[in-house]
């Protein structure tokens, strides 16, 4: 598989809005969060994850983050991930430094394993040493992802709505 992390860019705006839309189609929950931003204004949307990585216009209790898109040699996105520079309580206890996702389309097929390998590299050039990674208790293949790539077991946290988060720590 040939694919590559990209920053995100005006280059890809087609591309984009058809894993946009395949997403939104499915009716499942967009992941990572920052997928489920509203790309009518296309130019606004890259400036806000531009802005988000370098910490600047974030809302209240927001934390800078990076996110990128996994792209295969084609040009079509697969996958998208979005790495948080430090942790707040909250992100503690159910969100971690990564969330990533891959389309629906193209699921089973390993993209996840190698995105997630992908953010770790770039998590350790953020000079973070230990990412948090977590995942929905009935989410099993992104349980065998995180495990595949050397997530060590934590305690798991418990929303208020019971739904049960899966913690992992993975050392870079």
């Amino acid at each position: 598989m040939n694919v590559s992390l990209v920053k995100p860019t005006l280059e890809l705006q087609d591309e984009y809005l058809n894993f946009y839309q395949e997403w939104k189609n499915s009716g499942e929950n967009m992941v990572p969060w920052v997928i489920s931003k509203d790309p009518t204004d296309f130019h606004g949307m890259i400036q806000f994850l531009l802005d988000s990585e370098k910490g600047e216009n974030l809302p209240k209790d927001w934390v800078p983050d990076s996110t990128y898109w996994l792209v295969a040699e084609n040009k079509k996105i697969v996958g998208a991930v979005n790495i948080r520079h430090q942790l707040t309580e909250k992100l503690l206890d159910c969100g971690g430094h990564i969330g990533y996702g891959i389309r629906p389309s193209e699921r089973q097929k390993g993209y996840a394993t190698i995105l997630l390998g992908l953010a770790l590299e770039k998590t350790k050039e953020l000079g973070i040493q230990k990412v948090l990674v977590v995942c929905d208790e009935s989410n099993i293949g992104s349980e065998k992802t995180i495990i595949k790539n050397g997530g060590i077991p934590d305690s798991n946290y418990i929303e208020e709505d019971g739904n049960v988060v899966k913690r992992y720590w993975i050392e870079l």
